[in-house]
């Protein structure tokens, strides 16, 4: 399924011991790069949490904040490291001498300072798991949310293509009558100029016309290229470079279109091109 980069995930549990929650907001990158904001008292997970984000996603700025609130009662059944949080309470006092309006420290806080809760107490270790397990719950949110986007774009995407090759069925159409009409303008401009025709110059720049109009190759590569992005949008894993490649060659042969139309008919069709290649495009930025 086409899954996009844009995408938001919240994911909160309550114990007895506390309240955490998970906040996971995603954005279109061009690489996988994650950010989080952690307690301190959780910062050991942080390698854990990205190696997860790592085998789930492939791409995508995602900004990961775990918030914990710690209930009072909690307090005195967590295993309190007594020397670190006594050198604690000493390096307080002492940066009280410097600065005199100092708040008063806050004793939720101070629990999360690292080595103030003994990290091997089994009391820590459950919300160790607890914060991984929630973690991961938002991960699987997050990415059924990237998918259900995804299946939008894709829609977007599908009608824009639907728009393409009935542009290039109707220029197609057209070319044989346009070319005849031209060649028949030739001809009238000619004879209304009094030239004395030499029917081997005439035929001469009818060719020269045909070909400069010629735009079947053109027409035959914009058809092939909007097969190709169909396909794509059915592969499995990312997709977003691949179709951001593509949609550069469509849109260089919309320009080789426009600098070869000899019509109204095909500039405006030229035209009409780029811009659902563009409307494309801005879509396809948010596709992993």
């Amino acid at each position: 399924m086409t899954a996009s980069m844009t995408a938001f995930s919240r994911q909160e549990a309550v114990y007895d011991w506390g309240t955490i929650s998970w906040e996971i907001r995603s954005v279109n990158q061009r690489y996988l790069e994650p950010h989080f904001r952690l307690p301190e008292s959780f910062r050991e997970l942080e390698f854990a949490f990205r190696d997860v984000l790592r085998k789930k996603l492939n791409r995508g700025k995602l900004e990961c904040q775990l918030r914990f609130q710690a209930v009072d009662k909690a307090a005195a059944s967590l295993n309190i490291n007594a020397s670190n949080a006594q050198a604690l309470a000493d390096a307080i006092d002492n940066l009280g001498t410097w600065f005199k309006d100092l708040n008063p420290a806050n004793p939720l806080d101070i629990l999360q300072w690292p080595g103030i809760l003994n990290n091997e107490g089994s009391d820590f270790d459950m919300m160790k798991k607890a914060v991984s397990e929630l973690f991961s719950q938002g991960v699987e949110e997050l990415i059924q949310v990237r998918l259900r986007e995804g299946e939008q774009l894709k829609t977007i995407i599908e009608q824009r293509l639907d728009a393409i090759d009935q542009i290039v069925v109707d220029i197609q159409a057209k070319l044989p009558e346009i070319l005849a009409a031209q060649k028949q303008n030739l001809i009238d401009k000619l004879e209304a100029a009094k030239a004395d025709l030499d029917p081997m110059r005439v035929e001469a720049e009818i060719v020269m016309l045909a070909q400069k109009a010629d735009v079947a190759e053109e027409l035959d590569r914009l058809a092939t290229h909007t097969k190709e992005v169909r396909r794509q949008l059915q592969q499995k894993g990312p997709i977003g470079r691949r179709l951001d490649f593509l949609m550069q060659e469509l849109n260089r042969e919309a320009n080789t279109l426009s600098s070869k139309s000899i019509v109204v008919e095909t500039t405006q069709s030229a035209v009409e091109l780029k811009v659902l290649i563009e409307q494309m495009r801005e879509q396809i930025q948010n596709i992993e």
